[in-house]
């Protein structure tokens, strides 16, 4: 994949090596503040440094969010921040584009890389849930070893990278778009069999809006070489749900299934790359 020359982005917030889950106070029984002078001096530095609102999240005992702690704003030099600095910058010129056309305006994502652990809106989460998009702060989460657990199951390359990145901007789509609300609705309404089968149908939706940014990256900026949509196959089918549930040792239960079986993510990334065309990936119907 060519990515090397493309925009980078500025939404990026490396928060690596900053420990995840956030600065955090010693608490005394109740939960109330303990510590003493100490604490009443990190008060003071947090009170400088951060404002009221910094102060006010640390004495409710949750610590400073890591996608807003003091990590740096942008991306270091290391070849995993700017390769996903790349990518952002490609979403978000392409997705721009797209919602330009509609007459809409494309509110572009926050990504917070992390390493071990991070605290989200949506809750704390470890680096083994894999990457993730907080429709609650609307960003995206992603810790850069799963490259590597990817490429170990059978989906490496930089543009499989590129495709789990595309996924979780398009669950923020989704969310612009409404069609997150509409979903989480339905399933409040119905049972746990349908609201399984709309999970899925986000997921794949997802893989659907993936591969057109893929397709509308390469019309732009002549992003794909022979091969890239190969790896991105190959890394949808790595995640698929039934080669999951065999690879664990557990039999293919197709009602518990949370993001489709590897065909169907193969499918769905291949209409979004062939067509480019949102209308294309209505994967409700």
């Amino acid at each position: 994949m060519r990515w090397k020359d493309l925009r980078r982005s500025s939404n990026v917030r490396d928060v690596r090596g900053t420990g995840g889950g956030g600065m955090r106070l010693p608490l005394g029984r109740g939960g109330r503040l303990g510590g003493g002078v100490g604490a009443i001096v990190l008060i003071v530095i947090v009170l400088v440094v951060g404002g009221p609102d910094a102060v006010v999240q640390l004495l409710g005992g949750g610590g400073l969010p890591s996608g807003s702690q003091s990590g740096a704003p942008l991306t270091a030099n290391d070849e995993d921040s700017q390769f996903v600095a790349a990518i952002l910058g490609s979403t978000e010129d392409v997705w721009g584009s797209l919602f330009a056309e509609s007459g809409q305006r494309y509110q572009a994502p926050e990504l917070t890389l992390f390493d071990g652990s991070v605290q989200s809106a949506c809750g704390y989460a470890s680096a083994a849930a894999g990457p993730f998009y907080c429709p609650g702060d609307r960003r995206v989460y992603l810790d850069t070893s799963f490259f590597r657990d990817l490429a170990a199951l059978g989906g490496p390359g930089d543009f499989a990278a590129a495709y789990v990145i595309g996924h979780e901007v398009g669950h923020h789509v989704q969310t612009l778009l409404g069609t997150s609300e509409q979903v989480r609705a339905a399933q409040a309404r119905g049972g746990e069999t349908a609201a399984n089968r709309l999970q899925v149908a986000m997921e794949l939706q997802a893989d659907c809006f993936a591969g057109v940014w893929a397709y509308h990256a390469n019309q732009r900026d002549r992003v794909l070489e022979p091969g890239d949509v190969e790896e991105a196959l190959a890394a949808a089918a790595a995640i698929g749900d039934d080669r999951l549930q065999r690879n664990a040792g557990r039999s293919v239960t197709p009602d518990s299934f949370t993001h489709g079986s590897s065909s169907q993510r193969q499918r769905w990334l291949s209409t979004g790359v062939e067509t480019g065309k949102l209308a294309a990936c209505d994967t409700f119907q």
